[in-house]
């Protein structure tokens, strides 16, 4: 039910919205056919009259839209209550309905909720923050698709046999932890195996996996889940002994923010903290977000509602979209900065934390990482440089421990390739010692 509201409500946003901009976008038009006649009178003074009479019959029109749409908001939501009382129990029982992490769950009734629900947190996700809409993913642990609440009798009850060593993985943009079970069947034989089930056979390590608002500034997800995880050494069943971050795409930004952030808070995890790793990910930023804002910004400057009109809904995109332009992952980044200027790369070299091991993987689609269309593209979504934290400038790279690059591969396939898995294996192991050898 609590999904129902916020899809209605975000049809009912929709049409509000939309309204504003169709409004918006009559009132230019208008206002550029009137300084035609500016110049010359008495053309002027009879446009501006023709002009007014016309705003203010348009504006009753949209404003009659604006009030029909409240009203029947008001009465859906009405309506909705009254059918949440009858069907309590049945709405109930439909929404433990949830996706596993689990290659074959694709194309099922939930993991279709799922991708939709992540699809607008990912495009929109601030926006329904403010709104505080239902469909706010906010962030929270996530066990067989339901949220798994940080108190020590829900790990009890989820987590068979908890160990000291945990690794924690963080989905990327208009994800969900699913992606984690990725082409599993193929890959595998089973369609349950990912790289956290096969961290706690090699390593002993017990996989918990993130779900989260992915349209969020990525800072305001690092700070969260810096927070989440002072609240899982609290939680956990068992004393932690270390922590490793393993995060795809956006997701590996939302690991440095939070680590960052644990850090300069002295957060508890922090302390067994031990490894960062991050798979493909947008360091240094996206090409394809950085596109975006220089054709938002052409569009911008062309006179004409056909291109304002496009020009504003791209500029709706979300704010975790636009951090991804220069890969920020502080405030600082972009607090009191217009986030739509076009070359503004306001990313700072942020610290690393003493002691952890960061690592970095990036991948090209051409079999050799120097080919042009490796160069151009690298893994689809995020060049090489990017992803290996390589800035041009030397002051302004990303350190890393130890890195490692796919050929041939593109950037979803590297959230459960088993070529990627050897290459983590190998960190996360080394990290644990002669203890945690692999079996």
């Amino acid at each position: 039910m609590k999904k129902a509201r916020g899809f209605i409500g975000l049809v009912f946003d929709a049409v509000q919205e939309t309204t504003h901009l169709v409004e918006r976008t009559h009132d230019a038009v208008v206002d550029r056919t009137t300084r035609r006649f500016a110049p010359v009178e008495p053309a002027r003074s009879t446009a501006a009259v023709v002009t007014g009479a016309q705003l203010a019959i348009s504006g009753g029109v949209f404003e009659s839209i604006r009030l029909v749409n409240g009203w029947v908001r008001l009465g859906t939501d009405a309506a909705l209550d009254v059918v949440e009382q009858v069907a309590g129990d049945a709405w109930e029982s439909e929404a433990s309905l949830a996706t596993p992490v689990s290659s074959d769950a694709a194309g099922s009734p939930s993991w279709v909720l799922d991708f939709a629900e992540a699809s607008l947190n990912g495009l929109w996700g601030d926006y329904l923050s403010r709104r505080e809409s239902a469909l706010d993913l906010g962030m929270g642990f996530r066990h067989e698709g339901r949220l798994l609440p940080t108190t020590e009798e829900a790990f009890v009850r989820a987590l068979d046999a908890p160990t000291p060593k945990v690794c924690v993985f963080v989905h990327g943009l208009a994800s969900t932890e699913w992606l984690w079970s990725l082409r599993a069947e193929e890959h595998y034989g089973s369609p349950q195996v990912t790289f956290g089930t096969r961290l706690h056979d090699d390593l002993g390590m017990t996989p918990l996996y993130v779900r989260y608002n992915t349209g969020r500034h990525v800072s305001q997800n690092g700070r969260e889940l810096s927070a989440l995880l002072s609240e899982l050494v609290h939680a956990y069943p068992v004393p932690i002994e270390e922590i490793s971050l393993v995060g795809h795409s956006m997701g590996g930004l939302v690991a440095r923010s939070a680590a960052h952030y644990g850090k300069a808070h002295d957060a508890p995890w922090v302390e067994r903290l031990r490894n960062v790793v991050c798979i493909g990910s947008p360091h240094l930023g996206a090409p394809l977000e950085k596109a975006v804002n220089l054709l938002t910004a052409v569009l911008r400057r062309v006179d004409a509602a056909g291109a304002q009109v496009p020009a504003e809904v791209l500029d709706a995109r979300s704010s975790g979209i636009k951090d991804l332009r220069h890969g920020y992952i502080v405030d600082e980044e972009w607090l009191g900065r217009d986030p739509d200027a076009v070359f503004a790369d306001a990313r700072r070299n942020v610290p690393l934390v003493d002691g952890v091991g960061y690592y970095f993987l990036g991948a090209t689609l051409s079999p050799d990482p120097d080919h042009p269309l490796g160069v151009l593209l690298g893994d689809w979504l995020v060049r090489l440089p990017s992803a290996l934290g390589h800035d041009p400038e030397p002051a302004r790279r990303v350190p890393f421990e130890s890195a490692a690059v796919f050929r041939g591969m593109n950037h979803v396939h590297l959230a459960n390739h088993p070529d990627v898995y050897e290459a983590l294996r190998g960190w996360l192991g080394r990290s644990l010692g002669e203890e945690a050898t692999i079996r």
